[in-house]
């Protein structure tokens, strides 16, 4: 959420940067600022009258000990409609301020200065491409080749739950589980402190990342117990810093976590749906940083860095791409998206998002920190990175080193997983 002085202090500057994101905020920017100043007009006015109101109810004691009765009455009466009138005010001020939030959670994050204009993926920045493209003759998609060798069942997850929530089974479920403990193992080994967080959370975390009420649509929601289903692992890892003040010395704050993550996809159709393309339930390791923000955008640059060495030791050959306004989410200042290449397939395949959010999520979350010289605490900067989803670069393992003789497995993975192919 955008602080109140950022919009004060930069009304044209907030305006130009979101039209970046393809979102005019002429009109709630300037009703947020006669709301702003409407609450500050009736904040003074409440403390001046609370004062006078205070002055006058120590006059009583006072008149009443000259015998002034008749004086000492009216000033309680003067008290008594002094009252009424803050506790009138009070009334407006809580509206203002109700009406104030519920603009301010509509206007989406600035963009950097380095995100470029454009409405859609095709006009994503490419950054960075390599990795070895691989030479298959009558490849066959992974959907094909779990099939082939009983890998995961597709069917028998309609079966017990629907579409979208794949069952793993013999070496793809041992494949699976590699995955995931070597990207923790490298998240570990990097600096992150791994947790295990809750795969729900109440409406206070969803809010604070963003979740509540930009994409209510797209979690699933437990309606009897209010609780919502995680989309990532970010959600309860942030939160863990909701109404928190950090000192100077607990930074580096570095967190990662593997979950399984929930979302709906409403309105996902056609062939980026078939097989693990998209999916309503499925595994990721997440990395989280809380930072300084005059050091987030090196951070941001050490977690690219990170998930690109993850890509790379995989053997999978890899693009970067640097989002576009009309691609980027509602919360990210900038975000760098990672693709892998699907032989089979024959086209690029999303695996992580990496964003810094700057003080969005921060002012949410109440997310602050002190320096070393104990002044005033001040927000903090948040960062995320998919470090990685599991589903397409399980499809493009599958697909990209699928041999005559069965599918090889990275060379990296062969410790976690106890076999170098699969026939």
């Amino acid at each position: 959420m955008l602080t109140l002085k950022q919009i004060q202090d930069g009304r044209d500057e907030v305006i130009e940067r979101l039209k970046i994101k393809n979102f005019d905020a002429t009109a709630i920017v300037d009703q947020i600022i006669e709301l702003d100043n409407q609450r500050k007009l009736t904040q003074t006015e409440s403390e001046a009258l609370q004062a006078e109101m205070n002055k006058i109810s120590k006059s009583v004691g006072q008149l009443i000990q000259k015998g002034d009765i008749n004086a000492a009455n009216e000033a309680r009466e003067r008290t008594a409609g002094l009252k009424e009138q803050i506790k009138d005010l009070s009334s407006t001020l809580v509206s203002v301020e109700r009406e104030l939030l519920d603009l301010l959670v509509q206007l989406p994050n600035l963009p950097h200065q380095s995100v470029p204009s454009g409405k859609s993926a095709e006009d994503n920045l490419k950054v960075k491409e390599g990795g070895k493209m691989p030479e298959l003759k009558d490849a066959l998609p992974h959907w094909e080749l779990a099939k082939k060798y009983k890998l995961i069942d597709f069917e028998l997850g309609v079966k017990l739950t629907g579409a979208g929530f794949p069952v793993y089974k013999g070496k793809g479920a041992k494949l699976q589980r590699a995955l995931i403990n070597f990207f923790l193992e490298e998240a570990c080994a990097a600096g992150y402190e791994e947790v295990l967080p809750p795969l729900m959370v109440n409406e206070d975390s969803a809010y604070g990342t963003g979740q509540l009420p930009d994409k209510e649509g797209q979690m699933y929601h437990v309606g009897i117990d209010n609780l919502y289903l995680i989309p990532t692992a970010e959600v309860p890892v942030t939160n863990i810093y909701r109404d928190v003040i950090l000192s100077a010395e607990q930074f580096p704050v570095k967190n990662c976590a593997y979950s399984a993550c929930f979302r709906r996809e409403a309105g996902s159709y056609g062939k980026d749906v078939r097989g693990l393309n998209r999916l309503h339930q499925f595994d990721k390791v997440e990395i989280v940083q809380v930072a300084k923000p005059e050091d987030s955008y090196k951070i941001l640059d050490q977690m690219v860095a990170h998930v690109q060495s993850l890509v790379d030791k995989l053997e999978l050959p890899c693009r970067i791409l640097r989002l576009c306004g009309g691609d980027m989410s509602f919360t990210s200042a900038l975000t760098y998206d990672f693709e892998v290449f699907s032989a089979a397939q024959e086209r690029w395949l999303e695996v992580s998002s990496v964003s810094n959010f700057e003080s969005f999520q921060a002012n949410r979350l109440k997310l602050r920190y002190r320096d070393a010289d104990g002044g005033k605490p001040q927000l903090a900067h948040t960062l995320n990175g998919s470090a990685l989803a599991l589903p397409r670069i399980m499809a493009a393992i599958l697909e990209n080193n699928q041999t005559p003789e069965g599918i090889k497995i990275p060379r990296v993975l062969q410790p976690f997983c106890g076999f170098d192919i699969i026939k």
